[in-house]
């Protein structure tokens, strides 16, 4: 390996540049994610009564349907004589 020599000393103010930004990027991460938190709980809210919603006019169709289903059987097991 090549001999690097001693290392260079970092000026004081470009450590502190360093030290700054990290700090305000993780403040701004943590408000960041704060945000994304509270709306990820009004997307939750919303969905959870669009399933609701859904949910009944599922269950109401799959009634319909085997209300038909039951009449269709009933037809074909008991035909009416003529």
């Amino acid at each position: 390996m090549a001999d690097l020599g001693p290392p260079v000393r970092v000026s004081p103010l470009i450590k502190f540049g360093r030290w700054s930004l990290l700090v305000a990027g993780i403040l701004y991460g943590a408000g960041h994610q704060s945000r994304l938190a509270k709306r990820e709980v009004f997307v939750r809210v919303e969905d959870a009564k669009k399933k609701a919603i859904r949910d009944a006019r599922i269950g109401e169709e799959k009634r319909k349907k085997n209300e038909e289903e039951m009449a269709e059987f009933d037809r074909i097991a008991n035909p009416k004589k003529a």
